[in-house]
């Protein structure tokens, strides 16, 4: 598998999405990041294989396989390619407009693709979200919050496992893989 410590990234952006994937992967790859790009490379070519959902598919699919850790999507709102990539086994995708988004994301829920909406995320912001996502884990910025990371892989583990139709069999409760206790709790002050 290409990972995020080694830093492999696949991406993938349709028409609308490739101002914001172009300056995206510019900012990564300064960074030293080998980008496998399998959405549109050249907007003056028009390829129906390149609508949104093909994209977010085709991304979807190298995250399913195992072949990449972690993915970045782009299109107009960010909506849709995170769809379309959510269809294919073990994503955890979301869309994001912000920094501190990107970051919970990736901390908090697990999300292992993520989106970003041309229309409303400017390349710098592009670029910080991209930061934010590529430089954490599951938990981070959270170790002082008890259990905050076994209860989110917990939920992780449960979406991993959960079968539409076992769940609707049994009445549409989800069946437990564990429980971990966990109260809202305040950040310490430095």
């Amino acid at each position: 598998m290409k990972t995020v410590k080694d830093k492999y990234l696949v991406v993938g952006a349709d028409f609308a999405g490739y101002p914001l994937k172009e300056a995206v992967v510019a900012h990564l790859k300064e960074k030293g990041w080998k980008i496998t790009d399998l959405g549109v490379t050249d907007p003056n070519v028009e390829d129906t294989e390149n609508m949104f959902h093909r994209v977010g598919l085709r991304v979807g699919a190298q995250i399913s396989e195992g072949n990449f850790e972690r993915a970045l999507l782009f299109c107009g709102t960010g909506m849709g390619i995170h769809i379309a990539a959510s269809k294919c086994p073990h994503v955890h995708a979301g869309v994001v407009e912000s920094v501190p988004a990107a970051r919970r994301a990736i901390t908090g829920n697990g999300v292992n693709v993520l989106a970003m909406g041309a229309f409303y995320v400017a390349p710098k912001m592009g670029c910080d979200i991209a930061d934010a996502f590529l430089t954490a884990d599951l938990g981070t910025d959270y170790e002082w919050w008890t259990n905050f990371y076994e209860f989110h892989k917990l939920a992780i583990d449960e979406l991993e496992a959960f079968d539409y139709e076992e769940y609707k069999k049994n009445g549409f409760k989800m069946e437990h893989l564990g429980d971990c206790p966990i109260k809202l709790e305040v950040k310490p002050e430095d």
